[in-house]
């Protein structure tokens, strides 16, 4: 679908829980990216739906943007993380239906794809530096640098305030999701390493290193990862 033949869209906007709701500043700058886009492109926006929900609720179980797709017209949003910041629940949304972003309403749902993967993969690198980082901070706050103990101090309260029942639930969906879907994508190669030459958990391992294919973690496989997932597929040896 081209942007001459988009005639009509859906406007879905989303905001974070927290002070986005609070102030509406999250809303009122989707709001007008969404409408600027649309005038320049010659987009009539038909319906609009607003949800306050964090970006870790796959979009599918989110009932205002179930509500946007079921009219069957391009879903208009203002950035790519106001539909997820998770590539797979992207990927997911784009079987269903035509995404176009107001800051790029060029780009077709294979550039959006490719877009938010490599922002995940910043974001990844990103938490691998802060990782570091409070590592050798910790490691300097262990010596007594008095510095270091308080940024530590002030970045557990802080880190405290924000872990309400609410939130651990729904960080807790949000992995069970993303190792849901893993699990998924790994199991026609498990299968085929299976079905090629794989006669113990260690030939199978060794036939998806070969493959290139990581584990969950990025890693290689072991015999018992190998086990692990089997179980998990309710796959076994022929």
């Amino acid at each position: 679908m081209t942007n001459q033949q988009i005639t009509q869209v859906v406007a879905y906007y989303r905001q974070s829980t927290g002070a986005q709701e609070k102030s509406g500043l999250g809303i009122k700058a989707q709001i007008e990216y969404v409408e600027a886009s649309a005038r320049s492109q010659g987009w009539e926006i038909v319906a609009a739906y607003t949800e306050t929900v964090s970006g870790t609720v796959a979009p599918l179980d989110r009932p205002e943007c179930k509500k946007a797709l079921a009219h069957g017209l391009p879903i208009l949003v203002a950035k790519v993380d106001r539909i997820s910041r998770d590539v797979e629940h992207i990927a997911g949304l784009m079987k269903r239906a035509t995404i176009k972003i107001a800051t790029m309403p060029h780009a077709d749902n294979f550039q959006i794809h490719l877009f938010a993967a490599l922002a995940q993969q910043e974001r990844e690198f990103i938490a691998g530096r802060t990782k570091d980082a409070l590592a050798a901070l910790k490691k300097k706050a262990a010596k007594g640098d008095a510095e270091a103990i308080q940024s530590v101090q002030n970045r557990t309260e802080v880190l405290e305030r924000g872990r309400t029942d609410a939130n651990r639930a729904k960080a807790t969906a949000a992995i069970q999701d993303r190792v849901t879907s893993w699990v998924k994508a790994v199991r026609p190669h498990i299968t085929e390493c299976l079905h090629d030459k794989g006669r113990t958990l260690q030939q199978v391992a060794d036939c998806l290193n070969d493959k290139k294919i990581a584990t969950a973690r990025g890693g290689e496989w072991s015999p018992m990862q190998v086990s692990r997932v089997m179980k998990t597929l309710g796959l076994a040896f022929a």
